[in-house]
C-alpha cells in the first residue's frame, strides 16, 4: 500500500507550497523523522502508539479514531494532516475523539484491523472495547479518488461513528461482524515473506523509510504464502472488497451510504435500488461509509451470496435484498491495484495488458471476437522479466492464454492464473505479432 493519511489532496498540491529544490533535497528518512517530530510537537494526534489511544478512550470515554497513514510516497494521492486538523467542520468532530495517527503497519494486531491493503489510507472508528464503529477509505484507480472519498464524507462517517458511540452499548450486537475472522498471522512481520526482513517496529535509529512494513505488502505476502505452497490463491483474496459498482451502485462520495446512481441491469438495479435511495443496514450492519459496503461485499463468498438491506427511500422504510451469483466477484476491476504487479509477476511474467481497440478487430490477424490483449508493457527486471525472456514483446497481441481464449481483460486472465494454474509449470500462449500467430511458453512463478 501507499500513502496514508486524512485529507485528499494529491503530493504534488501539497508539495507546490515547498520550494522544489528543498523538496527534492530532502530523503525519505528525513520526511519520515520530521513528519514524527511535527506531529508530537503538536500534540493532538497519539503518534504511533495505539495502546496508549486505547488507554485513553478508556478514561475518557471517547471513541478512538485511528489513522492508518504509512510512510510517505510522492508517487500517490494522500489525505493531507494539516487541511483536516483547520477544517472548521472536521475540527470540532476529531475532538470528540481520540486520536491515534500510525504510520506503518510493523506490530499492527491484524486480527482487528482489516481493511482493503490496496487502499492509500485507512481510518477506523472505534470503541475502547476493540468494538469497530466503522471504516472510512476507499479507492478504485490507482491515483484518481474523485467519486470516491470526499471531506464532506469523511465528516458524515465521524458523525455516524458518534452517534452510534452515544448510543453504546444498545448497537453492539450489530457490529459484532465489523471484526473479521482470525488472520493467518497475527501481524505483518509474522508472514514467512516478510520475517527476514522486518520487525515489529520502525528503525528510527538507522534507515526509517526501509525498515516500514506498508499496507499493500501485507496483501501481498498474503498471496504468496498459498504460491510459496505450490496451492491456488482463493478467489476471496485475490478479489478483495469489491467496490459497490460492481453490483451496479453509484454512491454519493459525500454521504454516508447513499445511491447517486443506479447502474442499469445490474443486481442492484434488479432488486429494486434507486438514487437517492439511503442505505442504513446492510446485512444487520450499520454503514459509516463506502468502505463500510466493501467490508460486507469482502465476506460474501465469491460463490454468491445474498444482501439484506434497509434502506430510507424518500423519508420511509424500504427493504430489498440482493442475490450474488457464482463469480459475481469477477465484475470488478482488479487491474488498478498495487498488487497487480505482484499478480503479473506470477502469472504473466511481468507482462501488462490492455483491450485491442475495437477498430483493430479482423486486422493483420486480430480475431473478430473472443481474447485479444495488447502488451502495453513487458518487465525488464527479475522475475519481471519472465515473459521478456520468453520472447514476449510490446504490442504483441495475447488470444489464447493456455487454449482459453474468452478471456476478456488482464483482470480476467490474473485471476484465472492464481486461481487455477499451478506455480513451477508453464501455459501456451497464442499471440499475433505483425500479423503473424506464433505461440510462446510462459512460466507460471511463485
Amino acid at each position: 500500500m501507499s500513502r496514508l493519511g486524512l485529507t485528499i489532496i494529491a503530493f504534488a498540491v501539497l508539495a507546490a507550497e515547498l520550494p522544489q529544490a528543498a523538496a527534492q533535497q530532502k530523503t525519505r528518512d528525513q520526511k519520515v523523522r520530521e513528519d514524527r517530530e511535527k506531529v508530537t510537537a503538536a500534540g493532538f494526534w497519539i503518534y504511533n502508539d495505539l495502546a496508549a489511544g486505547f488507554t485513553k478512550a478508556r478514561q475518557t470515554g471517547k471513541p478512538l479514531l485511528v489513522v492508518l497513514r504509512c510512510i510517505p510516497c510522492e508517487e500517490c494521492v494522500k489525505l493531507d494532516d494539516d487541511l483536516v486538523d483547520e477544517d472548521p467542520v472536521l475540527r470540532p468532530l476529531l475532538e470528540q475523539f481520540v486520536c491515534v495517527r500510525i504510520v506503518s503497519t510493523n506490530g499492527l494486531d491484524l486480527s482487528l484491523f482489516q481493511f482493503d491493503t490496496d487502499q492509500s489510507f485507512a481510518v477506523f472508528m472505534l470503541n475502547a472495547d476493540r468494538t469497530v464503529y466503522g471504516r472510512f477509505g476507499t479507492r478504485s484507480h490507482r491515483t484518481e479518488w474523485i467519486g470516491d472519498v470526499s471531506l464532506k464524507g469523511l465528516a458524515e462517517a465521524l458523525k455516524g461513528a458518534l452517534d452510534l458511540h452515544q448510543r453504546w452499548p444498545e448497537p453492539r450486537e450489530s457490529l459484532l461482524a465489523k471484526t473479521g475472522p482470525a488472520p493467518l498471522f497475527d501481524h505483518p512481520e509474522d508472514f514467512p515473506a516478510l520475517s527476514e526482513r522486518y520487525t515489529g517496529t520502525l528503525d528510527y535509529s538507522g534507515q526509517v523509510a526501509r525498515s516500514c512494513i506498508h499496507c499493500h505488502q501485507i496483501g501481498d505476502a498474503v498471496r504468496d504464502y498459498y504460491r510459496s505452497r505450490s496451492e491456488p490463491v482463493p478467489a476471496d483474496i485475490i478479489s478483495p472488497y469489491p467496490h459497490p459498482r460492481s453490483i451496479g451502485m453509484i454512491l454519493d462520495p459525500d454521504q454516508r451510504a447513499t445511491l447517486r446512481d443506479v447502474t442499469p441491469d445490474s443486481p442492484a438495479h434488479r432488486a429494486g435500488f434507486k438514487p437517492g435511495d439511503r442505505i442504513e443496514l446492510l446485512n444487520g450492519q450499520p454503514l459509516l461509509s463506502t468502505a463500510d459496503i466493501q467490508w460486507i461485499l469482502n465476506s460474501i463468498p465469491a460463490t454468491g451470496g445474498t444482501l439484506q438491506a434497509n434502506v430510507q427511500r424518500s423519508g420511509r422504510p424500504v427493504k430489498l435484498q440482493i442475490p450474488l451469483q457464482d463469480h459475481w466477484k469477477e465484475a470488478d476491476s482488479i487491474d488498478w491495484r498495487v498488487s497487480a504487479w505482484g499478480l503479473s509477476r506470477m502469472v504473466l511474467g511481468g507482462l501488462r495488458l490492455e483491450p485491442v481497440d475495437p477498430e483493430q478487430r479482423g486486422k493483420n490477424g486480430v480475431p473478430e471476437s473472443g481474447m485479444a490483449l495488447r502488451v502495453r508493457y513487458v518487465g525488464q527486471y527479475n522475475e519481471h522479466a519472465a515473459a521478456k525472456q520468453a520472447g514476449f514483446q510490446v504490442d504483441d497481441v495475447i488470444i489464447a492464454f493456455n487454449r482459453q481464449n474468452s478471456t476478456g481483460s488482464e483482470s480476467d486472465l490474473l485471476r484465472y492464473g492464481t486461481t487455477r494454474l499451478t506455480p513451477g509449470t508453464s501455459v501456451p500462449v497464442d499471440l499475433v505479432r505483425n500479423g503473424r500467430q506464433m505461440t510462446l511458453q510462459l512460466p507460471q512463478q511463485k
